[in-house]
């Protein structure tokens, strides 16, 4: 029987997760996994690294949102544990998970086989790893302005909804962007640096993202006029990529410096990071997931 140490954040998504363990523990067992479990909390968490010893575990499950992904990464890498990942997404954000669209059976099926896929990661400032989009700008600090309950609640429309209210606030700042050994200056709303294509819910935001290409994506949305941010918009909610569109600033390296004379706040899979400026490293294959 195969052992799996199952990581879940008790607030994600709607604070549904707790309730169905029972279930999902049952589930695991009838599949030839046997589960042992890690509840996350809003302070200290060192006990991870103790729980994935003691467990005996040959993979993790993370059952949560973008940010509950995020800290099982950070956690594996800056302990040197080297064990594959698979997602149960019950957060308020899934996208990496709904990337991966890695169904209840295919994920049994995968572990019991062994089954892995190596992924590349983001590296910011040489401390704080992300695995799906590191991003300042407008919007960039909606996540951490929206009050737990509501965000709970809504799901991904108290993003939006919160949105909505600072489309008064648009403000463009400089960016001085440095990808590889190429220099760019552009004026924009925000950036986003994506490992994978998949960002607020949409399935592909960018054609050219891949998770394994051992590169990163940059995308800046340019200064533009309302009438234009309306077309754009248009195109992201009708699932279209937007690498090419005229107000956006596409650029794909295997590292980034990013700097502005603004003061912005850095946004790691859903999570606060560093003020700018950033230095960004793609770590190809840093991790594996369990993939069929």
């Amino acid at each position: 029987m195969r052992k799996i140490l199952l990581v879940y954040n008790p607030v994600s998504g709607h604070a549904a997760f707790k309730n169905q363990l029972d279930a999902v523990i049952d589930n695991f067992q009838r599949h030839g996994i046997f589960l042992s479990v890690y509840r996350t909390c809003a302070g200290d968490n060192s006990a991870f690294t103790d729980c994935v010893k003691i467990s005996q575990a040959e993979g993790i499950i993370a059952a949560g949102g973008d940010g509950t992904l995020h800290a099982v990464i950070n956690w594996l890498k800056k302990n040197s544990l080297d064990l594959p990942i698979g997602i149960i997404g019950s957060g308020t954000s899934n996208d990496f998970a709904t990337h991966l669209n890695l169904t209840d059976d295919k994920l049994f099926d995968a572990i019991n086989a062994a089954k892995i896929r190596p992924v590349d990661l983001g590296l910011v400032n040489g401390k704080e790893y992300f695995i799906n989009v590191a991003s300042a700008g407008v919007f960039t600090s909606i996540a951490h302005l929206v009050d737990s309950r509501i965000k709970n609640f809504l799901g991904k429309s108290a993003y939006y909804l919160r949105g909505l209210a600072e489309l008064k606030n648009f403000k463009s700042v400089p960016l001085e962007i440095i990808a590889g050994d190429k220099t760019f200056s552009v004026d924009a709303f925000l950036f986003l640096i994506l490992n994978s294509p998949a960002v607020a819910g949409f399935k592909k935001i960018s054609d050219t993202a891949k998770i394994d290409d051992g590169k990163l994506d940059l995308l800046a949305l340019k200064k533009c006029s309302p009438a234009a941010l309306a077309r754009l918009t248009k195109k992201i909610l009708a699932g279209e990529p937007i690498d090419c569109d005229e107000n956006i600033f596409s650029v794909q390296a295997n590292s980034f410096k990013i700097n502005s004379p603004a003061e912005l706040i850095s946004d790691l899979d859903g999570e606060l990071g560093d003020v700018l400026p950033l230095e960004v490293q793609t770590i190809k294959h840093a991790i594996n997931f369990y993939s069929v």
